[in-house]
């Protein structure tokens, strides 16, 4: 069973700092793609990157230039590096896996969400 868990959440400031991981565990698991979302209230949720394991990136146009992510193999964690926090970036965020080597962008496995809360 693939589990998929967020952590690093919280309250800052705005023009602060987060980082946020996600543990991927399952037996034999293996993925080319792996994301972030987030949802706001009151908003559809919004993907805001994309790594594969080989190492490309995408970012939304909302974080890009402020977000970053990243993959350590050896730990199975997906991070999200989140500098220079707006107001607007106040949302329940969510790491996702496709179940193949195929990018679908449309995830399969979904964690359970970290909230991320940016005062001003």
């Amino acid at each position: 069973q693939v589990q998929l868990v967020e952590s690093g959440g919280g309250s800052v400031q705005s023009g602060g700092s987060l980082r946020l991981s996600c543990e991927v565990s399952g037996s034999g698991f293996s993925t080319n793609c792996m994301y972030w979302f987030r949802q706001a209230p009151g908003k559809e949720r919004e993907r805001i990157a994309m790594r594969t394991k080989y190492g490309q990136a995408e970012y939304s146009y909302s974080v890009r230039g402020r977000f970053a992510v990243s993959l350590e193999s050896n730990k199975n964690t997906l991070y999200l590096q989140m500098n220079s926090l707006k107001s607007e970036d106040t949302a329940m965020y969510y790491c996702a896996a496709d179940a193949s080597d195929y990018c679908s962008g449309s995830p399969t496995y979904w964690g359970q969400g970290t909230q991320v809360t940016v005062s001003s």
